[in-house]
């Protein structure tokens, strides 16, 4: 079933103004409009200047702030840039009201060529997996580098857990849920989601707990939340259809980038046992497994991500591209080691 066939989005001239996103020290925030849509971008300068291009895609009910602290982390090796994708965030709704795959991935390589910064470092989570994936098949001239964390490709056996999010794919579900949780509070909803997103929600520090209630409670405010989630979700499940060429694990076959795969062994939303198929359809990747970790690796275990990316871009682009952005250990490998108090991880590298 088409996702045009959701009710339709009010115009954007019409809709009201939401409140103010978080900006975190450090970031800023810029409105980018490209044929369609408009898309709030959040960027952190480098720490000096020349260094690489980087772009983050989230997942499904996230926002570019899920990568505000791997972006952190990196600032002295890449300039990043992560966006909200339309409707999620401070971007409005599409034009059109597409929240496909293919329409977020036209999104992405849009705003890739207005800014001018391609080839980038591409990461992507969970739906921003998958968009992610289709950017770097269809335009491999934009990426660099790809890395993907729980990225949401299609499964024959979906975990028993994962089955709420995939029925809102389903034509009036999600007005049913408004419903049936019109009393639930922001607070018990944000804690309904860590529970389902993180390995160990307990390790959500107070304040990152507290920025996520502000969040969703803005997010609750705006008219067309639960329709972006709907649509997205419909548009998620309608790519799994979809075979030859343009099916994603085909995709995935097709990109050229070196590609770094990260699961968590906690994740409810994405089979760990998906983390061996990644490795045979995506041509020289690598792989880390994080054993405690859920659905959002880079927000729950960022050390160890950014570790293991600093490895991936040390080897793409090599000493007098990446200048002394990494610290490597006594024997040149910075390993998952660098990552203090982080869970144990296990770094495979595959050839294809």
């Amino acid at each position: 079933m088409s996702s045009t066939e959701l009710p339709s989005v009010p115009p954007t001239s019409v809709l009201p103004e939401p409140a103010a996103v978080r900006v975190a020290e450090g970031e800023r925030l810029r409105s980018v409009r490209v044929p369609g849509v408009t898309l709030t971008v959040r960027s952190r300068p480098p720490a000096r200047e020349g260094r690489p291009p980087a772009f983050y895609v989230h997942g499904l009910g996230g926002s570019s702030l899920n990568w505000s602290p791997l972006m952190a982390l990196l600032e002295d090796a890449v300039d990043s840039e992560a966006v909200d994708l339309p409707g999620f965030g401070d971007s409005p709704p599409p034009d059109d009201g597409d929240y496909s795959i293919t329409a977020h991935a036209r999104a992405v390589i849009r705003c890739l060529e207005a800014s001018d910064r391609g080839p980038v470092h591409l990461f992507g989570n969970s739906l921003g997996g998958a968009v992610a994936t289709r950017v770097a098949a269809v335009r491999s001239d934009l990426v660099r580098t790809l890395t993907l964390v729980s990225p949401a490709l299609p499964e024959l056996r979906v975990q028993r857990s994962a089955v709420p999010t995939g029925l809102l794919a389903v034509p009036g579900v999600a007005p049913l849920f408004t419903r049936l949780t019109r009393e639930w509070t922001a607070e018990q909803r944000v804690r309904g989601v860590m529970n389902l997103c993180y390995g160990d929600p307990s390790r959500v520090a107070p304040e990152g707990f507290r920025h996520a209630v502000q969040e969703m409670e803005r997010r609750q405010r705006l008219p067309y939340f639960w329709d972006a989630m709907a649509r997205s979700a419909r548009g998620l499940v309608s790519s799994y259809m979809l075979g030859g060429q343009h099916g994603l694990w085909r995709q995935a076959e097709r990109v050229l980038a070196p590609t770094l795969l990260v699961y968590g062994g906690r994740d409810q939303l994405v089979g760990f046992r998906m983390a061996q198929r990644a490795v045979r359809h995506f041509r020289g990747s690598r792989l880390v497994t994080l054993p405690d970790a859920g659905h959002v690796a880079m927000m729950e275990y960022p050390e160890t991500v950014a570790t293991a990316f600093r490895e991936l871009l040390r080897d793409a682009t090599g000493p007098a591209d990446e200048g002394d952005t990494v610290q490597p250990d006594a024997e040149g490998d910075p390993g998952p080691s660098a990552d203090t108090g982080g869970p144990t991880a296990t770094i495979e590298t595959t050839r294809g």
